[in-house]
């Protein structure tokens, strides 16, 4: 497990993705690629703004029906380090006002390595307290990080064949 998780505080995930490192950043990068696997099947993602570089906005909408798109995400990026690592936070909105985030606020950290079998990925999501980190996984941060982090490699391993 990745050794810098606050069992107290955070929650994580790690898989090897089979694709090459720079296709799962330009998965992260890219708001077409994007949007092909941010929200779980079958809803649909919407980016509204995805501009990855410290202090840029991430806002992404979903939708059950491909017609009518609500607020999923409205954050905004803190670390950008090119192929390496992203933070984003929704604790802070895409205009860098404070932010009460419905359900958890969190900061989100994906670290990307090379692997001989493609790209070590990690997940690690902050937050602020003990019961906050109980209520995302409570939520089922397991279940939908799991199946969008499938959905991401299985987009960037048919890219890479």
């Amino acid at each position: 497990m990745n050794p810098n998780l606050d069992p107290r505080l955070d929650l994580g995930l790690e898989r090897v993705i089979r694709a090459p490192r720079d296709l799962v950043w330009r998965a992260w990068t890219d708001p077409d690629r994007f949007a092909r696997w941010w929200i779980p099947a079958p809803l649909a993602c919407r980016v509204d703004r995805l501009e990855a570089r410290p202090g840029g906005a991430l806002v992404t909408r979903m939708s059950e029906d491909g017609a009518e798109f609500v607020p999923h995400l409205d954050g905004c990026f803190l670390v950008v380090e090119d192929r390496v690592r992203i933070v984003f936070t929704n604790g802070l909105d895409s205009d860098w006002r404070p932010a009460r985030p419905e359900p958890v606020a969190m900061t989100a950290e994906i670290m990307l390595a090379d692997h001989p079998d493609g790209t070590d990925y990690r997940v690690r999501v902050r937050h602020g307290d003990p019961e906050t980190r109980d209520l995302h996984e409570k939520l089922g941060f397991a279940e939908g990080w799991s199946t969008v982090t499938a959905q991401l490699a299985a987009l960037t391993e048919a890219e890479a064949h």
